[in-house]
């Protein structure tokens, strides 16, 4: 019988409004880094045909220059479509217990909202998009102290 192997795709696109003004920061190493967390709708059908609409509160980590773009142009409510990756990390809280979270790591932000430029009366579209490009590069290992600060809500026990 032949081996078939699990293509290696990881790939996330979501959109949402921002919940909270992003958090920005800089590693020991310089790096800059921005976390937010958007809350994202789904609507359904129940067993009886009425419509229902769920809410899902998603973490989202942007590095480098797509996380200085995040803190110039994002804060509360604001609209998104985030493309990335999804990636987990575990830490032990004071307890000695295992904790891990899951969130996205940005490749691509696009901002949905519109916005007023100066004293000018006319709103422009702001469907600007910007990509990580530093991509390729891994998160900084010193964001590992951080990590159980910034996800608290979304941390899961660990089995």
């Amino acid at each position: 019988m032949a081996d078939y192997k699990m293509p290696d795709i990881n790939c996330v696109i979501i959109a949402g409004n921002l919940i909270k003004d992003p958090s920005f920061r800089k590693t020991t190493s310089d790096v800059p880094v921005a976390n937010f967390t958007i809350a994202s709708n789904r609507k359904f059908k129940d067993s009886s045909g009425r419509i229902k609409e769920d809410v899902c509160f998603i973490g989202i980590v942007a590095w480098y220059k797509l996380a200085e773009s995040c803190k110039e142009n994002l804060h509360r409510g604001s609209a998104v479509l985030v493309e990335g990756e999804l990636q987990s990390r575990s830490f032990a809280n004071e307890d000695g217990t295992t904790r891990t979270w899951v969130e996205i790591k940005a490749r691509r932000i696009q901002f949905l909202n519109r916005r007023e430029h100066g004293a000018e009366s006319d709103v422009h579209s702001h469907a600007d998009s910007v990509e990580d490009d530093e991509q390729h590069h891994p998160a900084p290992e010193d964001d590992q102290e951080h990590a159980h600060f910034t996800y608290r809500s979304f941390i899961l026990n660990k089995p």
